[in-house]
């Protein structure tokens, strides 16, 4: 493993500081990581720790919402046939089970379509089109997807069928011809926030919709599934998100549907206290794990069904896809990294691509992701679909691998994402010109350091300084989660009160106190169970570098230090 580098963010002004903490009555320690997150003043503080519905922008705000808005409406009132035509990952399906439920409690006549990952690929396709004309299909409404389908969009309009693109990815230079574009980025579209989920495109248009016929609050009831979908998607947690989160995340935890209460359930959890990153970690791999290995659909209907019974049998279905998903994980990822670490000279190449026709195509993006994690470079996982090698791109922060590839785009047949993710295909032959041009990128663009883990920490911290209050004030700071990260903490010369313990997976458990006070903090250190063999209790003092959690013991909550990483100061094993 790569050593880890600790950079220390600048500390605000003093002057700063202590204004902000004397106008909120918190200590310096908490105005810091608020004015770390750009808040600077109380009223600013109000709206990030009270965020409020009232505080989203105007639907209409968006180009093409009037459009759009008139349309579906057209379509509800003259008895039209609707698609809802999703993506099958956790924003597609939830973006769809959104809109059906939207639009069938305004008495619309409306249907799903999530494509087949394995058989029709991403997006919309010429042969879903045909299936949708012959199904009597008037207008399309495409939820997380849409914006790059020119081609399609243009065979559907051949079949008289009008389309409405709702979608969050980067468009290209040509956009579909459709009948309204909804995309905060759109060029010339001048939507104040650019970084919606397409759940959250997806809720604009269902409120400009109540807005005109006079119940504008009607969509909120969704906002469940827009949470949903916005921590799994990993956008950022600031503006419209945060606000679009937490409420969603207070509907699942005080009222969850069935579907996802059922889910929850299935991963041995309770509703009543979920967050964001659980939903990353736990709830969104059940989700996409069907789509993953085969329909997608059935996420769709576990969203929209109204039966507990149905739902637990739905949930039980995803959670046996998701224990497939994890054996065909790990086997292609064992397989993975045996092959870099036998046929790739990383000393030559930054880059990771590696190319298997046995490969699964509905798991490369975890491995190409778990990649990254392992070897922190960029890595490109493909497989063979139709004799085309196809498959998944991951980055690290600092390199933009959507423009990698845009710099490739005369060898590749398409592509599409943004800069820390990826899709594309390509023709197996032109496979090994394609590698060397991507590590030359990589290699003008990036050096050693940059290939080096770096750990941002926001603030140091004595163990003094952490109160109930403290604590108290810093889950207000949730929901956790890009642009929002949970504040990373250094405390330094910190002894251990016993001698730590592996368990598990190679964690690492133990106690820490500091001197000068009498806090003790558990702690656990995932995958650090390596420097159980270094550490004596009697003599070393250590830095750690960390982050602070809330667990349940007994029905009350502890805090709890999540150690990121440590240092051992004089140690005289090393």
């Amino acid at each position: 493993m790569k050593s880890r580098r600790w950079k220390l963010k600048d500390l605000p002004d003093e002057k700063s500081i202590l204004a902000l903490a004397d106008s909120l009555n918190i200590s310096n320690a908490l105005a810091v990581l608020l004015i770390q997150r750009g808040i600077t003043n109380f009223f600013e503080a109000k709206t990030y720790f009270r965020p409020s519905l009232a505080s989203l922008h105007d639907p209409f705000m968006m180009d093409g919402m009037q459009q759009a808005t008139q349309r579906v409406i057209e379509a509800i009132t003259g008895n039209q046939k609707i698609c809802i035509y999703g993506d099958y990952d956790v924003d597609g399906t939830c973006s769809a089970a959104l809109m059906y439920l939207f639009l069938k409690e305004l008495g619309a006549d409306v249907m799903t379509y999530i494509p087949n990952r394995l058989t029709e690929g991403y997006g919309i396709s010429n042969q879903s089109i045909d299936y949708l004309n012959n199904q009597g299909v008037n207008l399309i409404i495409s939820v997380d997807c849409g914006i790059t389908a020119v081609d399609e969009i243009e065979h559907a309009k051949s079949h008289n069928i009008e389309t409405i693109v709702c979608d969050h990815h980067q468009p290209k230079e040509q956009l579909p011809d459709a009948y309204a574009v909804l995309d905060p980025l759109k060029p010339g579209d001048t939507y104040p926030f650019k970084s919606l989920s397409g759940a959250g495109v997806a809720f604009k248009l269902a409120t400009a919709i109540g807005d005109r016929i006079g119940k504008k609050e009607m969509a909120y009831k969704y906002l469940d599934l827009v949470a949903l979908a916005s921590a799994a998607d990993i956008v950022p947690l600031v503006d419209e998100n945060r606000i679009l989160v937490r409420e969603g995340l207070e509907i699942i935890n005080k009222n969850p549907r069935p579907g996802i209460e059922a889910l929850i359930r299935s991963a041995r959890m309770e509703p009543g206290n979920l967050s964001a990153g659980q939903i990353v970690f736990t709830i969104a791999p059940r989700i996409n794990a069907v789509g993953r290995l085969g329909d997608a659909h059935r996420a769709v209907e576990l969203f929209t069904t109204n039966d507990p019974g149905k739902a637990s049998q739905l949930a039980k279905i995803l959670e046996e896809e998701n224990s497939k998903r994890r054996e065909i994980d790990e086997a292609t990822f064992s397989h993975a990294v045996s092959i870099v670490e036998k046929q790739i000279d990383l000393n030559a190449d930054i880059g990771i691509v590696l190319h298997n026709p046995e490969w699964h195509p509905g798991v490369i993006g975890i491995v190409a992701s778990r990649l990254v994690e392992k070897f922190y470079r960029p890595a490109i996982m493909l497989t063979t679909v139709d004799g085309i090698a196809k498959g998944s791109a991951r980055s690290i922060p600092g390199f933009n691998i959507y423009e990698a590839l845009q710099s490739c785009e005369d060898l590749l047949l398409q592509f599409g994402g943004h800069e820390a993710a990826a899709g594309l295909a390509i023709e197996i032959d032109k496979l090994d010109e394609f590698k060397k041009r991507f590590n030359d990128i990589l290699g003008k663009s990036m050096n050693e350091e940059d290939i080096r883990p770096e750990i941002t920490i926001d603030f140091k911290l004595s163990f003094s300084e952490i109160s109930p209050k403290f604590l108290r004030i810093l889950r207000q700071f949730a929901p956790f989660g890009p642009g929002n990260m949970r504040p990373v903490f250094l405390s330094e010369n910190v002894s251990l009160v016993y001698p730590p313990k592996v368990v598990g997976m190679n964690h690492i458990v133990t106690s820490f106190k500091q001197n000068g006070n009498d806090k003790v903090f558990d702690a656990i250190g995932f995958n650090l169970g390596y420097y159980a063999d270094y550490i004596d209790k009697d003599r070393d003092l250590v830095d750690i570098v960390y982050t602070i959690e809330t667990i349940n013991k007994d029905g009350k909550e502890f805090p709890q230090i999540r150690i990121k990483d440590l240092k051992i100061k004089n140690n005289i094993k090393e």
